[in-house]
């Protein structure tokens, strides 16, 4: 499978970290084709600019964006590895979202009754491997905004059967070393499944 690898954290020892380590072990174990968009170390930047967000009323994005748009359009599964800061995807990757994901790359405007036709439909795999400070229960009750927008709104321009799967460590602030552990692992076999 073609899977595309996107990873959100700017410290290299964190545990997001190790468990994109985690990831990508088992993604080559699993003999898959994989390519990874590191945000940060590639120096994206989230950021749209006035001239970028008039440029929207035209298909497609920016010539600089183009690579991230063709690395959709070329997988099959995407995973996204990340920590869940304040709720949601971190400001770099939630502008990765809102400059590659637009109409001409995620979507176009010509579907049945006004709606979004989606124009990813060849990624059939969505996995996210995120922590959480606070507790799945807190989580809950806060309305999980950010596997909102997973499950929302990334996954209706995919394949019309494409599964998701939540990887997630729960109160990851209060977690002992047995709990972080425990954690990779679960990415691990998460992922030799894909």
């Amino acid at each position: 499978m073609r899977v595309l690898v996107v990873y959100c954290h700017p410290n290299p020892e964190s545990l997001i970290a190790a468990a994109l380590d985690r990831t990508l072990r088992a993604l080559a174990r699993g003999g898959h084709e994989v390519r990874v968009d590191d945000l940060y170390a590639s120096g994206f930047r989230p950021e749209m600019s006035a001239d970028e967000r008039r440029g929207h009323k035209e298909p497609g994005v920016d010539a600089g964006l183009q690579p991230f748009a063709d690395r959709l359009h070329w997988a099959e599964a995407l995973v996204l590895v990340y920590p869940t800061w304040w709720s949601g995807q971190p400001a770099m990757l939630k502008g990765w979202i809102d400059r590659v994901w637009i109409a001409g790359v995620a979507w176009t405007g010509n579907g049945r009754n006004g709606r979004p036709r989606p124009l990813l439909t060849n990624i059939r795999r969505i996995v996210v491997v995120t922590t959480h400070g606070s507790t799945k229960l807190l989580n809950s009750l806060e309305g999980e905004a950010g596997k909102r927008t997973v499950t929302r709104s990334i996954r209706p321009m995919c394949s019309r059967r494409a599964r998701t799967t939540w990887c997630a460590l729960y109160g990851v602030d209060q977690s002992d070393e047995a709990k972080r552990t425990g954690f990779l692992d679960r990415v691990e076999r998460t992922l030799a499944k894909l």
